[in-house]
């Protein structure tokens, strides 16, 4: 019984920061079909999302991204 514990932490880990970056891009993408990597990252820096997140967002390449691109690239649900 105490196995569960550390299978339990985890998921909910994870889970916060992909629901913030869900967040950000339903936020980003309002109105918008395409969004920069530079726009994207700036605002995700302005929204304080975890480093783990801004590291992601700059990882990628420059260009445009629609807002399915995006996701599917940084690990969000956004469809």
């Amino acid at each position: 019984m105490t196995d569960d514990a550390p299978v339990t932490e985890a998921p909910a880990t994870d889970e916060p920061d992909t629901r913030r970056l869900d967040d950000l891009l339903e936020d980003l993408y309002h109105g918008q079909e395409r969004i920069s990597q530079a726009d994207i990252y700036r605002r995700a820096v302005a929204a304080e999302l975890p480093a783990q997140l801004l590291t992601r967002i700059a990882a990628l390449p420059e260009g445009e991204y629609a807002v399915d691109e995006a996701a599917d690239l940084l690990g969000g649900s956004v469809t």
